[in-house]
């Protein structure tokens, strides 16, 4: 399988002034094949979000690089760059609440990249808006409502089809289920699985719920504060977690019977994710981690494979990788 995305030493930091930079995205390198699905999990504030948009363009990069099909990425996208790449790279929203202008009707949201990147007649650009609208699970007589009168769950189907439309090849699914109720959760996932299947669409999904992930997903990229710590395939990072941060997060993953929730010891992770501006030298799960030697706190593991074959995996800890002796830079 070719690689259709390729993401190298890619960092994104925000500058806050008086020397402060929030590091969001920290020399993350990872490779998505064509039509493969990639599971992004890791808590709130581990640079998810920032990571996706990144890749698209919605945030300059600070260093590295993205490959799209073996074209390198502007480093900072002009009006033309979105115009050129926009087609073919797009992205389902978080939010189905505020991702939808409330001042467009559904059927002048979902045709708006059409107008933009295709010269068609209006009577083709219904056409195709009543298509997509059906493809979602929707009724084409709904092109002339407005989003508030839809559920979360009816809007985050008009935000895939928004981003559907234009047939593009990659698509950032940004937690695009976060705020839909459990039944819904699925049904939108059941949706995404089979538009990939019938589109031929490469995902990068970005989630909270790591059952969701392992269910939908090919592999899983687990990330902390900036960085990747673990990838392998969704199946192998969720039932036989390798680092440390990853076996917490899993066993932390709310138990879907109730009773079973209620019963079973604690497993949350201890303290606060620390703060991503200027972090400190050392593994940056390591004040957390139940398993921290001495050289975890002032030297940063490498990403590294630990299984090659036909399963691939790679950790960044010291567990698997120890660290030589060296002294940390002042």
């Amino acid at each position: 399988m070719s690689n259709l995305v390729e993401i190298d030493q890619l960092v994104k930091y925000f500058d806050l002034g008086r020397q402060q930079q929030v590091h969001a995205v920290d020399h993350v390198s990872l490779n998505i094949g064509e039509r493969e699905i990639v599971g992004l999990v890791g808590e709130s504030g581990s640079g998810k979000s920032t990571l996706g948009k990144t890749l698209l363009g919605l945030h300059d990069k600070t260093a590295g690089q993205v490959t799209f099909r073996g074209e390198v990425m502007p480093k900072a996208y002009s009006a033309k760059d979105f115009a050129r790449y926009s087609p073919h790279m797009q992205m389902i929203f978080q939010d189905p609440y505020s991702s939808l202008n409330p001042r467009m009707t559904v059927g002048e949201i979902i045709a708006e990249g059409l107008r933009l990147h295709h010269k068609l007649s209006n009577t083709e650009t219904q056409d195709e808006v009543a298509k997509w609208l059906e493809q979602v699970g929707l009724h084409p007589d709904h092109r002339s409502r407005y989003p508030h009168e839809f559920s979360g769950g009816q809007r985050q189907r008009i935000g895939i089809a928004r981003a559907l439309i234009l047939q593009p090849e990659f698509v950032v699914c940004d937690e695009p289920i976060s705020a839909l109720d459990v039944s819904v959760q699925a049904q939108v996932i059941n949706l995404l699985g089979d538009l990939k299947a019938s589109m031929g669409l490469t995902l990068l999904f970005i989630a909270h719920d790591l059952s969701m992930v392992r269910y939908i997903s090919d592999r899983m990229a687990v990330m902390y504060l900036g960085g990747l710590v673990e990838i392998g395939t969704a199946d192998d990072v969720f039932f036989e977690p390798k680092h440390p941060y990853t076996k917490t997060l899993i066993a932390s993953n709310t138990e879907a019977d109730p009773q079973s929730e209620r019963e079973r010891a604690s497993t949350n992770i201890q303290g606060e994710i620390p703060s991503p501006v200027n972090v400190p030298a050392g593994c940056r799960f390591a004040n957390r981690c139940p398993q921290a030697q001495s050289e975890c706190h002032h030297i940063t593991p490498t990403l590294l494979p630990i299984e090659n074959g036909d399963n691939p995996r790679s950790v960044a800890c010291h567990l698997f990788h120890p660290a030589e002796i060296s002294t940390p830079a002042a």
